[in-house]
């Protein structure tokens, strides 16, 4: 079997609801997708999702190459990729190659990857989160109850602007998840917009009132004396990595103990990445925990790494043209024995999402809001609707 082309494809989509954390509160509904198909001579076809273009750069170091040859192409793509560096466009490119393999190994021994990766069982625990700094109160317990109520016992609040908003809606999201645990579980995502010494403040200020699991990027990603600083002066695990790209990143952060979590995503120069990024993590005693995703398509490598704790769940409507039988109940995201991902793609609803552009509010990515790392710039009336 030989990988013989591909084929991508960007689009744009409308969420059921506004996305958003303290660097832009007021949120966004249009979110941009891609979606990368590797062919073979064999007519079985591989897919990834969300890597934004530029893979015909690196294709000509996988093209006539065996698709099962997985950890091989990785390495060989990470050699080429020595000198410019595996950052920006380059490692979205690779981690999507990684993916789409990933998915024709299982693919080609007919099963799903959770089994092809050496999963005991094809669930995952799941946590909800609402990336939600731009809901109402009542939307914030409307969205974590329903979590709730397919047994979601633990939730990721944004936070950061507002000390005292902070508190009280994570009283909100307390109650909501409370009917799937009498303790539920409040971890907390200020998404590095606070300095090392205004994250021990405002944390032990929570923890005043709550006991957290975590507190998610309370300094800057790379920032490993700050962040050690924040692990040691609060009761709270320290949780980061999501926006770094590779194990040479995240390396750092262990060997300073400056992360008690690692959060893992797709990003982490794909499924090969995540792996070894996870391995290094358990012999250091350190848990990971895998980050949200369209149609949670990474619980299926989730399932399979050591150390994992559970995985964000979002669930704002990004699933337009996928096609996937993987549900959330009793807590655990559950896969189906489909082979590979278990993503489908429907090319009719796709071609429309291509020609016929949906329209809303719209500002992806993230940039980083003013006061960052200095002082707090609280939200105004026009941004969230709970702002005083």
């Amino acid at each position: 079997m030989k990988i013989t082309g591909f084929r991508s494809e960007t689009y744009f989509m409308k969420m059921d609801r506004e996305v958003a954390d303290a660097n832009l509160p007021s949120g966004v509904e249009i979110m941009p997708a891609s979606i990368l198909f590797l062919e073979t001579d064999e007519d079985i076809t591989g897919v990834s999702l969300g890597y934004g273009g530029g893979v015909e750069h690196l294709f000509h170091l996988i093209e006539g190459e065996d698709p099962r040859d997985v950890l091989g192409l990785w390495i060989k793509i990470n050699d080429y990729l020595h000198k410019a560096g595996n950052e920006g466009a380059a490692t979205l490119v690779f981690s999507a190659i990684d993916m789409a393999l990933w998915d024709l190994k299982a693919k080609i021994a007919d099963e799903p990857l959770w089994r092809t990766l050496g999963a005991r069982e094809g669930r995952v625990k799941a946590y909800a989160s609402g990336l939600d700094y731009s809901l109402s109160d009542d939307e914030l317990f409307c969205f974590y109850r329903r979590m709730a109520e397919m047994g979601v016992d633990s939730g990721k609040l944004k936070v950061g602007l507002d000390i005292d908003a902070d508190i009280r809606r994570l009283g909100i999201m307390r109650e909501a998840l409370s009917i799937a645990s009498d303790r539920p579980g409040l971890m907390i995502d200020s998404n590095e917009y606070w300095s090392p010494k205004q994250a021990v403040r405002y944390i032990s200020k929570i923890e005043e009132r709550f006991d957290l699991i975590w507190a998610e990027e309370p300094a800057r990603r790379w920032d490993y004396d700050g962040l050690r600083l924040v692990s040691q002066q609060v009761r709270t695990a320290v949780a980061t990595a999501e926006n770094l790209k590779s194990i040479a990143d995240i390396y750092p952060l262990i060997a300073n103990e400056a992360a008690d979590v690692l959060n893992l995503s797709s990003g982490h120069s794909g499924v090969t990445g995540c792996r070894q990024i996870a391995n290094m993590a358990y012999a250091h005693n350190v848990p990971v925990s895998m980050m949200n995703c369209q149609a949670n398509f990474m619980a299926q490598v989730a399932a399979a790494l050591p150390g994992h704790t559970m995985m964000e769940v979002v669930d704002p409507g990004r699933e337009h043209c996928l096609k996937y039988d993987n549900y959330v109940q009793d807590g655990f995201i559950h896969l189906s024995d489909a082979p590979g991902f278990g993503i489908d793609v429907d090319e009719a609803i796709l071609k429309d999402l291509q020609e016929n552009p949906p329209k809303g509010k719209g500002a992806f990515p993230f940039p980083r809001r003013e006061g960052a790392g200095r002082y707090l710039v609280p939200p105004s009336p026009s941004e969230t609707p709970w702002s005083s």
